[in-house]
């Protein structure tokens, strides 16, 4: 063995992790699991013991391997590439970029209307009016701006507020937020299949959680039973936080 077959064999299992952490907390994490013994059961026969009538039957199962990888893992595949394009995860380009961006190397000033936004969920969680907002970053959310109506005004407290009144019949959806204004409302989101989540929260916080899993974008969930606020953001979620944990991982995460 020499050092090209150790590299090899660490590249390997480094993909291996990587693959593993994209799918812990999903319903294809089993099934992973599941392949990777597969897999070594395959090496086994065909390769060590040389079974060659099970080893052949096997070899064709693993022919058609991938095409039946791309139909199970449809979902985590594109979750996958996504988070490879996203600008988040290339921090290098991002540094220089926040460099060229201003005069002096100097960031620009955060004009996200942040306490708008909080102002809203408070009014709404005192209450209880459920509410679903989503604060786009560098993922683009085209696809779900388009499933609902198509807003583009300003960021406003009462806005905010009518939109998700409960007579609203826009109410039911998620709001979106890009590039700091409101761009839809009563958007349809993907829904998280997380076997993690507690039974207790309902489909706006799995809507939150699925959105990020897909995308970078920060997600406001205020629940209607309880008139707690809640925040998903890079595949977790925030349970019962205050408006001033909201308006500082806000400040954080927008600027």
């Amino acid at each position: 063995m020499g050092i090209k077959d150790i590299i090899d064999i660490i590249l390997v299992a480094f993909v291996l992790y990587e693959t593993y952490k994209l799918m812990k907390g999903t319903g294809a994490s089993n099934i992973f699991v599941g392949l990777l013994a597969f897999v070594l059961f395959w090496f086994l026969i065909s390769r060590v013991f040389k079974l060659q009538l099970m080893g052949a039957i096997l070899d064709r199962v693993i022919s058609v391997g991938a095409i039946a990888l791309i139909v199970i893992f449809q979902n985590e595949i594109r979750r996958f590439f996504s988070r490879i394009g996203s600008r988040q995860n290339w921090t290098f380009f991002k540094k220089i970029q926040h460099f060229f961006k201003s005069p002096n190397g100097k960031n620009k000033e955060n004009t996200f209307p942040i306490m708008k936004v909080v102002l809203a969920c408070r009014n709404m969680a005192r209450t209880k009016t459920g509410a679903l907002i989503v604060i786009a970053r560098n993922s683009n959310l085209r696809e779900y701006i388009e499933s609902g109506d198509v807003i583009d005004a300003d960021i406003n407290t009462r806005l905010i507020e009518n939109i998700f009144f409960k007579n609203s019949p826009l109410h039911d959806g998620a709001m979106i937020i890009s590039d700091e204004r409101i761009t839809s409302a009563g958007s349809i989101l993907p829904v998280s299949q997380n076997p993690d989540i507690p039974r207790h929260l309902g489909l706006r916080h799995r809507s939150a959680l699925g959105i990020t899993e897909r995308t970078d974008a920060l997600a406001i969930v205020v629940s209607e039973e309880t008139g707690t606020i809640s925040i998903a953001m890079d595949d977790t979620i925030d349970i019962n936080v205050t408006a001033e944990q909201l308006e500082r991982i806000l400040a954080a995460k927008t600027s």
